[in-house]
């Protein structure tokens, strides 16, 4: 068995379900610091809801760019226990796959990340720049404690970061054919359509919420924000969820409630979007009020020194030409941007993230590594 695969294991039995990290970190700090690593835990968050954070350098002896590993090491819930063909907290094989909530979201990439550490600064000890890691137990729940308040206590004590790969499980069929080299930004609104509440049978004296906005709300839903650019897809705007009504069917509502989303490319600036929509809502004269979250700006690390350099350690051990892309939810990248500017992720195969009997392919789980190491390599070494 690999030095991957058992920290991969021991990694998997500990059921860390956000934000618990049941001992993940601790784990993995005593392995880094045989290895010459300074260690740094960085608890936040309140005692009801404790965010367990890592920070760990290896420093060489060499000026050169600080290169950070990424990730998380909490999981979601497992969901119905019945419905997996074995616990998801014991390590279990089966047809070439290694099963297990957080195999592939994202123990494994945590455990290549490690090894390939280790790996490295053993085979190269005087190497130029710093190795880090970047560890959070907050990243599948609000996010709040985690790799965002590390980063801004970085950014306070002047931590300068040049690059970061974030183990996020970016590949669709096979080991490497994808890396995503940027994010969308996400900005959701809760909207609120006032309208005056009354007697289905005297609509004269009401005003239905609902009738009132659907011409707005069709106008938003065809609108074309923007057209992306050369490695973002458009903008979209999807509504997630629409509230109205007593629950009798004779009373007019007063009110409307719906959920909106937006996941914008770097086209498009979250202003310019509050803007546009309220364009539309006042054009239909509809009384409004919305309530704004930002969930994360976009960010782009363009073709350069880290993504070529994963491109050509994914080549190297695969044969594979990876495809950049921008695709998908928000990820701790979003974060860590503000502080580096190139960042980068790249993970195992992600279709059965967050799904019952969640497993990676044991044949991928060196290769990551390998993959890792051949990045140190050619940043560092």
């Amino acid at each position: 068995m690999s030095e991957t695969i058992r920290l991969l294991e021991d990694l998997i039995a500990r059921p860390s379900v956000t934000p618990d990290d049941r001992g993940c970190q601790a784990l993995i700090a005593d392995r880094l610091a045989a290895h010459g690593f300074a260690i740094e835990h960085m608890p936040f968050g309140p005692d009801t809801f404790r965010v367990s954070n890592l920070w760990a350098v290896h420093t060489g002896s060499r000026p050169g760019p600080t290169m950070v590993f990424a990730g998380h090491t909490d999981v979601v819930p497992t969901g119905p226990l019945a419905q997996w063909a074995s616990d998801p907290f014991v390590p279990s094989y089966r047809d070439g796959k290694l099963f297990g909530r957080g195999a592939a979201d994202m123990k494994t990439s945590v455990a290549a990340m490690v090894v390939a550490a280790e790996e490295f600064v053993q085979a190269h000890p005087d190497h130029a720049g710093r190795v880090a890691f970047l560890l959070t137990s907050d990243e599948e729940g609000p996010s709040v404690d985690g790799t965002v308040k590390v980063v801004q206590a970085l950014q306070a004590r002047g931590e300068a970061l040049d690059c970061c790969i974030v183990g996020e499980p970016t590949s669709v069929d096979h080991l490497g054919d994808m890396i995503k080299n940027g994010r969308r930004g996400s900005l959701s609104g809760k909207l609120t359509i006032t309208g005056v509440q009354g007697h289905v049978a005297y609509p004269q004296l009401a005003r239905n919420p609902i009738h009132l906005a659907a011409p707005a709300m069709a106008e938003l839903a065809a609108e074309t924000w923007d057209e992306g650019n050369e490695y973002f897809p458009p903008t979209t705007w999807q509504m997630s969820n629409i509230h109205a009504g007593t629950g009798a069917t004779n009373v007019i509502p007063g009110e409307l409630v719906v959920d909106f989303n937006f996941r914008f490319s770097t086209a498009s600036k979250p202003a310019e979007l509050k803007t546009r929509v309220a364009r539309v809502l006042d054009r239909h004269q509809l009384q409004w009020r919305i309530d704004w979250t930002l969930g994360g700006e976009p960010f782009l690390t363009p073709v350069g020194t880290l993504v070529n350099a994963v491109q050509a350690a994914i080549q190297a051990e695969t044969g594979l030409t990876t495809q950049l892309s921008t695709t998908g939810g928000t990820s701790d990248g979003r974060f860590i941007a503000k502080a580096c500017a190139q960042v980068v992720e790249f993970g195992p195969v992600n279709a059965t993230i967050h799904k019952i009997d969640e497993h990676v392919a044991v044949s991928a789980i060196e290769p990551l590594k390998n993959i890792y190491r051949r990045t140190l390599e050619q940043l560092l070494a």
